[in-house]
């Protein structure tokens, strides 16, 4: 099996508004969590030689820092393979209980679910990805459900669509000839001149549509979230059942309740 690498800069560096000083820069912190980033869904029991390939690490060197993971209680072991254990997902809860966007937003998501009668999301992007950070309403029969902390490529859903559109120009084209799209149906859109059309098309008309792109027969629609200063926090979007509603009645039935409450939140974030 073929380990790809992780990329040698880690995601907070690569997202740092300000460079930092190199006496300041914790070069061991710094590598045990990209051991933790190392293992994913394609990759969930590395052993240290395997996690070693995808950190950029020696092997003994990966091996020193899991261990010290299991000592810690992050990671598990049989003494061959390593994985991680849910002590790993306090690192998420700490920012959803201390961070402020996730606390004001949430009785502005239940606004959304009284007035659609639809699932509501605040999502922000990390990387290339979207992360969903405040949820009101039921996943109902979705399969890919957004509980929160989930990442999901920002192509294929309404928010991602949304925030990636309103990018630098830049920006935008660096991403798009940086990443691969993937398909994960029929419909999402793979084709880069395609993307670059419909982020064209969502910019000026200031919300996205996203439909059947991750997951068949369910459609998202978001507006971007601002702060007072008309800085691009995030998105606010609803998740729904395709059934018989046309995209433009769904669009046309949501969207007045999501431009409402963004504005609403606007002096308070």
């Amino acid at each position: 099996m073929t380990i790809p690498a992780l990329p040698a800069v880690p995601r907070a560096a690569e997202n740092s508004a300000t460079a930092l000083s190199k006496r300041d820069w914790i070069a061991g912190l710094e590598k045990g969590l990209s051991v933790i980033e190392g293992f994913d869904d394609a990759n969930p029991r590395l052993t240290a030689s395997q996690a070693g390939v995808r950190c950029g690490l020696t092997r003994t060197a990966a091996r020193r820092y899991l261990l010290t993971l299991e000592h810690l209680g992050y990671v598990a072991t049989d003494g061959k393979l390593f994985w991680l254990t849910p002590r790993v997902l306090r690192l998420g809860q700490s920012y959803l209980e201390s961070a402020r966007l996730p606390r004001i937003v949430q009785p502005f998501l239940q606004r959304v679910t009284a007035g659609t009668q639809e699932s509501a999301y605040v999502s922000v992007m990390d990387g290339d990805e979207v992360v969903y950070i405040a949820r009101n309403g039921t996943n109902r029969a979705m399969n890919t459900g957004y509980v929160l902390g989930s990442r999901v490529q920002a192509q294929v859903t309404a928010a991602g669509l949304m925030m990636l559109a309103l990018r630098d120009a830049d920006w935008l084209e660096h991403w798009l000839n940086t990443h691969d799209l993937r398909a994960y149906t029929s419909h999402t859109i793979t084709s880069k001149e395609r993307l670059r059309i419909e982020l064209a098309r969502i910019r000026p008309q200031g919300w996205a549509i996203s439909e059947q792109q991750l997951e068949l027969n369910y459609r998202g629609v978001a507006v971007p979230l601002r702060d007072r200063n008309g800085e691009i926090l995030g998105a606010l979007s609803v998740t729904m059942p395709m059934g018989n509603e046309s995209s433009d009645d769904a669009a046309t039935r949501v969207l007045s309740v999501l431009r409402e409450t963004a504005q609403a939140m606007r002096h308070l974030i």
